[in-house]
């Protein structure tokens, strides 16, 4: 039921993603190092067919991403400047490339390739973009990010339970874990199954544990941040109620949000940490 409520996906385009983003998963779970520039000057998003029009809208969506990946301030997806900057991304991309959801698949209607869904993927300039975040009042965020160790429990009525790398109740959640992390340049771990039952960790009690316990758990993995959640289902908005913490530079910081899919959640969750991380201030203030 969680499932249904949460988004109507094609079956086809689901399971391809799915497949993508287990390999994007495991890159970003597993993997040390600075994300890689160009990947921080790259977005993707859906299309409809392969026309301009649809693929000049797929740019200024691109474009919005991009340029929060590379600061690390999430808030820009509220900025109304952004307007006119999307209304000419064309001017900024260095390249750009098709992969048809269907591919394999057998055309259905006289329509051909105009209404088959396609990934764009979009290379963006980096001197542009960096140009455009200048004017902004924005930096590049080029340091090395820190490995997120992620922790979040799910409630969903009685099921309570927090988001394993080894679980299987969490396929959809490491799924949209990884999209999200994908999304704003951020790499993760989650703590595994047997290593929360050897500390204790519980659902219940994961808000009030200390960052270095829940540090122990991940930093054999390579987790050096910790972000915390806890998403409750909520029958009367359809979506979750979420809370987010993360301790950092001495200070804690919370956020939260409520009325939302898990992969909003989630998005929400790992932007806040950007924006926290890069310095870019409080997503608990931020409006």
């Amino acid at each position: 039921m969680a499932a249904l409520l949460e988004t109507k996906r094609n079956p086809i385009a689901t399971c391809a993603r799915g497949m993508l983003r287990m390999l994007l998963a495991a890159t970003l779970i597993c993997c040390g190092g600075a994300m890689a520039a160009d990947g921080l000057y790259r977005a993707q998003t859906v299309v409809t067919g392969q026309g301009e029009p649809n693929r000049i809208i797929g740019f200024g969506v691109c474009l919005e991403d991009v340029l929060i990946k590379v600061s690390g301030q999430p808030m820009l997806a509220r900025d109304r400047r952004l307007a006119a900057y999307k209304s000419k991304a064309k001017e900024f991309v260095s390249s750009f490339d098709y992969h048809d959801q269907y591919a394999g698949k057998p055309h259905h209607d006289e329509q051909g390739t105009r209404d088959r869904p396609y990934d764009l993927t979009v290379d963006f300039d980096d001197k542009k973009i960096d140009g455009i975040l200048a004017k902004l009042d924005l930096k590049p965020w080029r340091s090395q990010r820190p490995v997120l160790g992620v922790f979040v429990e799910m409630q969903h009525g009685p099921k309570d339970y927090i988001v394993t790398s080894d679980g299987t109740q969490s396929d959809l959640q490491r799924d949209a874990l990884a999209a999200a992390a994908g999304k704003r340049g951020m790499r993760f771990v989650l703590p595994s199954a047997p290593a929360l039952t050897s500390a204790n960790v519980t659902p219940a009690e994961l808000l009030k544990m200390p960052a270095p316990k829940l540090t122990s758990i991940v930093a054999p993995r390579g987790g050096e941040a910790i972000l915390v959640g806890r998403l409750v289902w909520d029958d009367g908005d359809l979506g979750w109620a979420t809370r987010w913490q993360m301790a950092w530079g001495g200070k804690d910081y919370t956020w939260q949000f409520r009325g939302v899919t898990f992969d909003e959640a989630f998005r929400r969750g790992i932007g806040g940490a950007a924006q926290v991380l890069s310095g870019n201030g409080d997503p608990g203030r931020s409006k």
